[in-house]
């Protein structure tokens, strides 16, 4: 009933955004204009008050303390190192990006759909970020708690599959490089402005020759995406695969 009240107090034109969200959510939401702020990327607003990058950078905190909270409970004999490192697995942009679109965050996220650059970066897992910052001021942290686990590390984390994941792929493949005695470089091969922003193009090269390359808004996670490119490209994530390769 309270569900439907709030829908029904909203105006058409926001009635269907709201529909959408409350399916990703599973609840419906509050402040309807908070969470527009939290789905709306820096290329489609400006102001700091209007896109999602503060709520982004609360959303961070917020996420990184109930994942620790979840890792602490779930793993009570493991050492300091073992849980920073899974923390660092399920919370990095590669794994947040990867769980926003299967959430389907992409849909009803507000971005600049003409700049081919975005379609490739992360931004849909800083997105996720900046909702959950739109939950916790929304519904408070123990609310936010249960969403997180229910809505995202139960459905989307696999902790037994995360925790034989190799999660920097650089040293993967600098240590295939070393093995067979090749030369491996990660070099800058474009850097431009995009939206304000500066977009940096990194190359994976082996013996000279360009074997991957990625683009992000820092080095090393452009550089850390043409790794993973590599990887995929020289198979050496296939276990029957990886002696030969």
């Amino acid at each position: 009933m309270r569900f439907l009240i709030q829908y029904l107090g909203i105006n058409r034109t926001d009635r269907e955004f709201y529909k959408q969200l409350s399916n990703v959510l599973g609840f419906g939401p509050g402040h309807l204009s908070l969470y527009r702020t939290a789905l709306s990327h820096r290329s489609v607003k400006e102001g700091a008050d209007q896109n999602n990058e503060r709520l982004e950078y609360l959303g961070d905190a917020v996420l990184s303390g109930i994942v620790a909270d979840y890792l602490f409970k779930r793993y009570p004999y493991k050492e300091e190192g073992f849980l920073t490192e899974m923390r660092s697995k399920m919370v990095n942009r590669q794994t947040l990006n990867e769980v926003a679109l299967k959430m389907g965050l992409k849909k009803i996220t507000f971005y600049n759909k003409n700049d081919a650059s975005l379609k490739i970066s992360q931004i849909f897992g800083n997105t996720l970020e900046a909702l959950v910052g739109a939950v916790y001021l929304d519904k408070g942290y123990t609310r936010t708690k249960s969403w997180v686990l229910r809505r995202i590390i139960m459905p989307h984390m696999f902790i037994d599959d995360l925790e034989n994941l190799e999660i920097n792929q650089k040293n993967k493949l600098y240590g295939w490089a070393n093995k067979k005695g090749k030369s491996l470089e990660f070099e800058t091969i474009d850097e431009r402005f995009e939206n304000g922003r500066r977009l940096f193009t990194v190359a994976a090269v082996v013996d000279g020759t360009q074997i991957a390359e990625g683009r992000a808004f820092n080095k090393k996670d452009a550089s850390q995406i043409a790794a993973q490119l590599a990887v995929e490209k020289l198979g050496l994530n296939r276990a029957d695969t990886t002696e030969e390769a």
